[in-house]
């Protein structure tokens, strides 16, 4: 294993432990709004300086894009973090959730991990080396279509709330073919899930980087597309297309002509 990815697991399991030990004070968390039905905690805060200090024991000339407390040094080597991807699930006690952590290189994703500390399993990559859960080879499903697919998905809840008519129209062209569509609340999840299997595509808009970063190395190691809602590349942009390479172009073809042109890109 890479010593960068082996200092990624580390401190993803530690932020985990440090998110579940606080389930049980739920009531009594400090919680502040960033915007409308965006909330942060200290349990945000603090699984978050515990990654930056974990990794910056090991490598403290390195730069870090995360959350909660943005952009800070400056080098080659930039970790994109979310110390905790699904706050709301969170706070419900809805046990979906996880800790996110990517690493670039010059501006190319080198290491991934997401780890589900409820669930207590870990998915990592390589560039180069394949997708992993707890250790063992994952690839994406062998869907060959849109019908009988399982699709994950965000709903609009931010600033993107002004496309809900489009969305809801996506999302009935999609339910219409589909086997069913899953929205579990944790982006960084759902794409870990499209590179097991589990699920056979994605797509959400209004994404952050440190959304999809982890999520889409593993995606693309893992056998997988990810693109944009007009069928471009795509580079950690708000909006996403993933799945097994059938699906993904399915959702495409599906998405594409009912996304706003504003949303394409």
């Amino acid at each position: 294993m890479h010593p960068l990815l082996n200092i990624g697991i580390r401190a993803a399991r530690r932020a985990g432990d440090s998110i579940i030990r606080s389930l049980g004070r739920l009531d009594s968390l400090k919680i502040d709004t960033k915007g409308r039905n965006d909330f942060v905690t200290e349990v945000d805060r603090r699984a978050e300086a515990e990654i930056i200090a974990t990794v910056r024991r090991s490598y403290p000339d390195h730069a870090f894009l995360a959350e909660e407390s943005g952009r800070s040094g400056d080098g080659e080597f930039l970790w994109i973090i979310d110390p905790l991807d699904g706050t709301t699930n969170f706070l419900h006690g809805f046990p979906v959730f996880a800790v996110s952590i990517a690493i670039e290189h010059r501006g190319r994703l080198e290491h991934a991990v997401v780890y589900d500390p409820m669930r207590q399993e870990l998915f990592t990559a390589s560039r180069g080396d394949g997708a992993q859960l707890d250790g063992k080879r994952i690839r994406v499903s062998a869907q060959r279509d849109l019908e009988g697919a399982l699709i994950g998905t965000g709903f609009p809840f931010r600033e993107d709330a002004a496309y809900v008519d489009a969305y809801l129209a996506i999302m009935k062209a999609v339910m219409a073919v589909a086997a069913g569509v899953r929205r579990p609340g944790a982006a960084a999840l759902d794409l870990a899930y499209v590179a097991a299997g589990r699920l056979d595509g994605f797509w959400e808009f209004g994404l952050k980087p440190w959304d999809t970063a982890a999520g889409s190395l593993l995606i693309r190691e893992a056998g997988g597309h990810l693109g944009t809602p007009g069928g471009g590349d795509y580079s950690l942009g708000p909006n996403v297309v993933a799945g097994n390479p059938k699906v993904y172009a399915a959702l495409l073809a599906t998405i594409g002509p009912l996304t706003p042109a504003e949303q394409r890109a």
